[in-house]
């Protein structure tokens, strides 16, 4: 009986061990994940940005072309 109990708790406590690395392992991942979506999400803002200012950009110079070529005739 004595040896049966004592079997029983080794192969409890192997499982856990496993188990628990295992988890550990998936919950890195899901850090890294979670860390690299933050970054790609910074760099699409930070070019959205970019974006914004090229249009600001351009409808500066078609309002100043437009206001030339009225002034011209």
């Amino acid at each position: 009986m004595k040896k049966l109990f004592l079997s029983t708790a080794l192969l409890l406590v192997l499982s856990l061990s496993f188990t628990s690395c295992r988890e550990t392992k998936k919950a890195e991942s899901v850090e890294d994940v979670i860390e690299n979506v933050g970054d790609a999400i910074e760099s699409a803002a930070e070019t959205t940005g970019d974006a914004v200012e090229a249009v600001d950009s351009a409808i500066d110079t078609t309002g100043d072309a437009i206001n030339n070529s009225s002034a011209d005739e």
